[in-house]
């Protein structure tokens, strides 16, 4: 898995989790999609995304979106 892949499962994931507890916990967990939405976005624009950095240093290696 490059990192590219890594970073799109991450965010899927994070998604995810975030559905089920505002569906299970609290309607305000959408927020938490929000946020991850808004970071997809912003990383698409200005290819900074931190998650990228973390899989990075965990030596995950590279792809062509993040370099």
């Amino acid at each position: 898995m490059n990192l590219d892949r890594a970073v799109l499962a991450f965010a899927g994931l994070m998604i995810l989790v975030s559905l089920a507890l505002a569906h299970l916990v609290s309607p305000m967990w959408l927020w938490f999609t929000a946020f991850v939405g808004a970071n997809l976005l912003q990383a698409s624009v200005t290819g900074f995304c931190p998650a990228a950095l973390v899989f990075r240093k965990l030596g995950v290696p590279g792809g062509c979106a993040f370099k």
